[in-house]
């Protein structure tokens, strides 16, 4: 396998799951994401702990999807992270909540 062909076998498979990605935002309530992954889920419970002076997080979620392309399932039924780095959580606005503009 040539470079070349690496570079367009992932380039299929980030496309692929782009558009996967796109199918299924709409059933997931909240989006998270870490310094590793990018994660869809309908639950999530973030945690600070300490532990000899340090500081992380405990990330649990449930009904989730991962956004990794070399993942053969990407559907979890429940996850759990634990990083000392940044979370971010966000609640999905869904496009069919928004009210209509008013002419």
């Amino acid at each position: 396998m040539s470079t070349d062909d690496l570079e367009a076998y992932e380039a299929k498979l980030e496309l692929d799951l782009y558009r996967e990605y796109k199918d299924v935002v709409n059933i997931f309530t909240y989006a998270v994401e870490t310094e590793r992954r990018f994660y869809l889920c309908n639950a999530v419970d973030l945690k600070v702990r300490t532990e000899g002076g340090d500081v992380y997080y405990e990330v649990s979620m449930g009904d989730a999807w991962v956004w990794d392309m070399y993942r053969p399932a990407r559907f979890v039924k429940s996850a759990k992270v634990l990083t000392f780095r940044d979370v971010s959580i966000e609640e999905i606005q869904h496009r069919e909540l928004e009210i209509p503009d008013q002419e």
